[in-house]
């Protein structure tokens, strides 16, 4: 470590694992479900299992990147931070209000709304600890040097936490309600997120290639040009079908078309820098998750969503396996492995090894990338079959589910190849270590 206020972000790195393993366990559970309908449906229904499964990847994330920017702001700014107990404080507040939350979801407490579940005071627990951070983040970066890197990091953390107001409002108009609601969940996911995970792709491509900061920086601003110009006006792929006005359904469809520009910039971003670069860097691990983060991420949210964000296609497919195949390449590609990226570049640095459990560590990628890979390919056929047999058949709901149960066993199996992926991931990470070498006594010259 350069700076040791940078050592922060290791107990978020350790947070964020734990809740990564709660959430990949919580969606198997799910799975299986899926396979048996009956399983735990009195003592844990299946909307708590789901609940839990996706409020814990939400906060896992945020903490991912919020450890990431811990310790990358200092090296950027070249200062350490503005005060390391205020990140442990906006840490504590975190992990005791998604406590709160779950037990609240298992006492059957929760507000209802797909993502934003979280009882009220969670969410100003949650507002609290992201104010906490701007100031402690933004006091840190004004202080120190300012980079292309931390321009965009603090630029996609502020409308981060600034749109967390929406989560507040919820109107009685269901058209209305649904309209704040994708202010969070689509710029979250689809704009703001996409500027942090520009800035920590960026860190990385420059710590591991070698490559001149001036190349690196041009290229954000303009995966960050794309990202916004995209990312706002193709949060009308969500209003097709809501009760808006009709201009959405055209400009919905356009602008979300457009969306997989950045995605296809992040790609050819981190390929040339690695072949601009030439660099040897000793942690392969950390590479090669930034190389596949850019690369699912094309995949899982540009072409994936392109599949079926035109609003002719999506009028038929909206709702079924289709969108439960796009969201979770999506989120894997984009958001799970540019995490998993940056906890590998920082951990070995963080705890004073050199990289270490290399294999582990690629082979944890291998299983969770061929896992989602599968579990995508499952899904998008079940999404065909569903979309054919309910929306142009006329089959009900419930007679189309008996017919996609060879789908969901082969999802299960995806998703436990997923688990054991991740499962592995964190024990190469936390369990396992090798041995440092500690240098011997300095050669004293004679008289």
């Amino acid at each position: 470590m350069k700076y040791q206020s940078q050592k922060v972000a290791l107990a978020y790195f350790y947070v964020a694992m734990g809740l990564f393993a709660i959430q990949v366990l919580g969606g198997l559970l799910a799975g299986w479900i899926y396979v048996s309908p009956n399983t735990l449906s009195e003592t844990l229904p299946f909307n708590v299992i789901r609940m839990i499964h996706t409020n814990a990847l939400i906060v896992w994330l945020l903490l991912g990147f919020f450890g990431g920017t811990y310790y990358l702001l200092p090296e950027e700014a070249e200062r350490e931070l503005f005060s390391t107990k205020l990140a442990y404080i906006q840490l504590a507040i975190l992990v005791v209000g998604t406590l709160g939350a779950v037990v609240s979801y298992l006492a059957g407490i929760h507000g209802g709304r797909e993502f934003l579940e979280q009882p009220l005071w969670v969410k100003f627990g949650i507002l609290v600890a992201a104010l906490i951070f701007l100031a402690n983040v933004s006091l840190t970066a004004l202080a120190g040097r300012r980079t292309a890197i931390t321009n965009i990091l603090l630029l996609g953390l502020w409308l981060l936490s600034l749109l967390w107001v929406f989560a507040f409002i919820n109107p009685d108009n269901l058209a209305l309600d649904k309209m704040y609601w994708w202010f969070v969940v689509h710029l979250w996911v689809e704009a703001t997120w996409e500027l942090v995970m520009a800035a920590i792709l960026g860190f990385l491509m420059l710590k591991m290639t070698g490559v001149d900061r001036e190349v690196v920086e041009k290229w954000l601003y303009v995966i960050v040009s794309c990202a916004l110009f995209s990312g706002i006006l193709g949060t009308g792929h969500h209003y097709l079908w809501i009760g808006t006005p009709a201009y959405w359904q055209w400009t919905g469809t356009i602008f979300s078309m457009f969306e997989v520009a950045p995605f296809f910039a992040m790609m050819s971003f981190a390929f040339i820098m690695v072949w601009k670069g030439k660099k040897n860097h000793p942690n392969k691990a950390a590479l090669l998750w930034s190389l596949g983060c850019s690369v699912v991420a094309f995949f899982g949210a540009g072409v994936w969503g392109l599949l079926h964000t035109v609003h002719g296609v999506n009028y038929y497919s909206h709702g079924t396996q289709v969108t439960a195949a796009h969201g979770h390449l999506a989120f894997y590609g984009a958001y799970v492995m540019l995490n998993l990226a940056m906890i590998s570049y920082a951990m070995p640095v963080l705890r004073h090894h050199a990289p270490y459990n290399q294999v582990l560590n690629m082979a944890s990628f291998w299983l969770m990338t061929s896992g989602m890979a599968f579990m995508t390919f499952t899904l998008t056929f079940a999404g065909v079959v569903q979309t054919h047999l309910q929306r142009v058949m006329g089959m009900t709901y419930m007679e189309v589910q008996d017919q996609l149960g060879l789908f969901y066993a082969m999802r299960f199996a995806a998703g436990f190849t997923v688990v054991v992926g991740a499962l592995l991931f964190i024990y190469s990470q936390v369990v396992l270590r090798r041995e440092v070498i500690k240098p011997g006594p300095v050669a004293v010259p004679g008289e």
